[in-house]
């Protein structure tokens, strides 16, 4: 948008109102904590048992071994996941950081191969997830291959090394989200599945879904997650700390290998490899696929990311289909009722399991009441006239969270699933007509700027109340400025500062890491590197055709089409598919059936299709090779090819 220039002071009643810029007086911290801060922090403290050491014992409890280089790091040799990392997490929290945060950090850091029960192995804190193996009668039952292919491979080797070589028998994915699917080919990969005969299973709509929130709006999530999980500022005390659901996101290579089969129901029973599982369907909870599962030989459930030692997210800041806290307080009582009672432990796909049948209860118990509580009491202001953000700002911590840490706001908070659950029920606003149809924020920015008496003045507001501690308000006053005026340095500094001291402030591991993320693009600019790998060949192998033609579809300009409509086909030969598909004027319509009267017929093999995705070769070069052949007009096929919008990655998100 172009530079707009604000009036520097105010009119009002004749009179005329000057600001000087607080900035030329003084400049914002970086860094540190404000006194503010400082007391905040220390009221965490003195309101929580930080002093209690039995999470640190079931943290460590069991670890054999642990990887001794000094990163995983990639084929090419860059660094995927630095061990030491979060090293710097030993000791009290500093003041630039929560301490109820700081704990949960310092848990979810503690990394190697732990023994959970006999027959059960979990590797932990070289990645976000944690991956669960089970021992077989002939070999490995893996649960949840981690988020990249080479943090995988890195944790099965530890496995192998320590507890000796065993082939891979079973392989298992929780749910739906990439954490817990995107290291398979670092397990095991097609062919070696199909050599064996190797089961790979997964909860109904897996597939659907992974490829949906992956692929159809991977590249907006995937973009705020590198916000979300601290992705692109460095570890340490001031700045990244963890996530609160573990410690971090590695900058491998996701993969995708589909299940050869997809699970239902509750109580369904399969036996992998010689041991005996019962499936617990948990679809809507966590993700839209998930089931939890019970090894009752073992005397032990796996409860995915259904329940782990977190208060969850209803919705998540990196953006997701909004979430059933009802439904999810419903499956975990289920699981409570039906197996803690036959359970010695409690295990799950984030975090340290917990041992004993009345710890497992109480676990269960308090994840349950969590979402139920936000659930409820979000209805019940909701009901009496409350909007989204007033039963928000409404909602008090409950009892049962002030003496435990398990069920607190380390990833998602009250505040935020509160709103989730509000936009469940009533939709995404509140009621308020003006919120409806409301100006875009590039547009209402510049008019409120002008409105308070323009740039001068509203920054001398917002660093007023920066100043006295009031960061909420002071990063809405001076967000209005840096939409209003991208230019305007100040503006940015002092808005950054004012998202640093919240970030400091944080509980959830998520918010933290979004503020903090937020600072550095404001001082810093928007970065180009710190995403995980989603647009690669290894991902894209195992998705459905039709899924790739419904993602090229998404990213269709109209106004680029210059001429009549038309049809094209594509012919796979090496799988047997044909896809059609209808250029119209303002949509592009895929189908798994040939057009009748196509401009052009491309016949290329499925790989090679794939390769043209990602560029990585071109279709000149394919029929030289004889590897492609076009039937009709190639400039259709051109054509089409120039209707579809490349999307940006690295977009601004804290300025226009």
């Amino acid at each position: 948008m172009p530079k707009m220039h604000l009036m520097p002071a105010l009119l009002l009643s004749g009179c005329l109102f000057a600001f000087t810029p607080a900035s030329a007086q003084t400049e914002p911290p970086v860094g540190v904590a404000t006194e503010a801060t400082e007391r905040a922090n220390a009221a965490v403290a003195a309101a929580l048992p930080l002093a209690s050491t039995s999470d640190f014992e079931d943290a460590r409890r069991g670890r054999i071994a642990q990887i001794e280089a000094d990163a995983i790091r990639g084929e090419d040799g860059t660094v995927v996941w630095p061990i030491a990392a979060y090293g710097f997490l030993e000791g009290d929290a500093p003041a630039t950081a929560n301490p109820s945060l700081w704990r949960q950090s310092r848990l979810a850091a503690e990394h190697g191969l732990f023994e959970v029960t006999d027959g059960i192995w979990q590797v932990r804190g070289y990645d976000l997830s944690v991956m669960t193996v089970i021992e077989g009668a002939t070999g490995w039952i893996v649960v949840d291959p981690l988020t990249t292919v080479e943090t995988a491979r890195a944790a099965l080797a530890l496995v192998n090394d320590t507890l000796g070589e065993r082939p891979v028998t079973g392989m298992l994915y929780t749910h739906s989200h990439a954490d817990h699917f995107g290291g398979a080919r670092g397990i095991i990969d097609e062919d070696g599945i199909a050599a064996r005969n190797v089961p790979v299973l997964a909860p109904v709509g897996f597939s659907d879904n992974a490829v949906a929130e992956n692929l159809l709006a991977g590249t907006h999530m995937s973009r705020r997650a590198t916000l979300m999980f601290g992705q692109i500022i460095p570890q340490s005390a001031v700045s990244h700390i963890g996530s609160g659901l573990g410690p971090g996101v590695p900058r491998g290579t996701v993969s995708l290998v589909l299940p050869t089969e997809e699970i239902d129901g509750r109580g369904t029973r399969r036996t992998i490899d010689g041991v005996a599982f019962e499936f617990v369907d948990a679809a809507g909870t966590e993700a839209p696929a998930e089931f939890m599962f019970y090894l009752p030989e073992h005397r032990a459930l796996h409860t995915a990311e259904v329940a782990t030692a977190t208060f969850h997210n209803v919705l998540t800041m990196r953006g997701a289909v909004v979430r059933d806290a009802l439904a999810w307080s419903r499956a975990i009582d289920h699981v409570l009722l039906e197996y803690a009672e036959r359970s010695d432990v409690v295990l799950a796909s984030h975090h340290w399991p917990s041992w004993g049948s009345d710890n497992v209860a109480s676990f269960l118990t308090r994840q349950r009441d969590i979402y139920r509580y936000v659930h409820d009491q979000v209805l019940r202001r909701a009901n009496s006239g409350a909007t989204m953000v007033e039963a928000a700002e409404a909602i008090s911590e409950p009892d049962f969270t002030q003496q435990e840490f398990d069920a607190r706001d380390y990833y998602g908070t009250l505040n935020h699933n509160a709103k989730a659950v509000y936009q469940l029920y009533f939709g995404w606003w509140g009621g308020v007509m003006a919120d409806y149809h409301r100006l875009p924020h590039e547009q209402s920015a510049a008019r409120y700027v002008a409105a308070m008496g323009g740039a001068d003045a509203t920054l001398a507001r917002g660093v007023e109340a920066f100043e006295a501690g009031d960061y909420r308000w002071a990063a809405e006053i001076l967000n209005h400025l840096a939409f209003a005026d991208s230019e305007n340095t100040d503006a940015k500094n002092w808005l950054a500062a004012s998202y640093e001291q919240l970030g400091f402030q944080a509980e959830s591991g998520a918010w933290r890491s979004y503020y903090l993320g937020a600072a550095s693009e404001l001082r810093n600019g928007v970065p180009n590197a710190g995403g995980a790998n989603l647009g690669n060949a290894d991902f894209l192998r195992a998705v459905p055709t039709l899924d790739l033609f419904d993602m090229l579809a998404s990213r269709y300009a109209p106004e680029r089409l210059q001429g009549e409509p038309f049809a094209l086909n594509f012919v796979f030969p090496d799988t047997g598919e044909t896809v059609g598909v209808d250029i119209g004027r303002s949509v592009i319509v895929p189908r798994e059936q040939a057009a009748a009267n196509p401009a052009a017929t491309l016949s290329l093999s499925r790989p090679d299709f794939e390769a043209l995705l990602l560029q990585s070769r071109g279709l000149p070069a394919m029929m030289q090779a004889g590897e492609a052949r076009i039937e009709g007009d190639p400039i259709a096929l051109r054509t089409f090819l120039g209707l579809l919008e490349a999307p940006t990655y690295w977009f601004a998100t804290q300025t226009p």
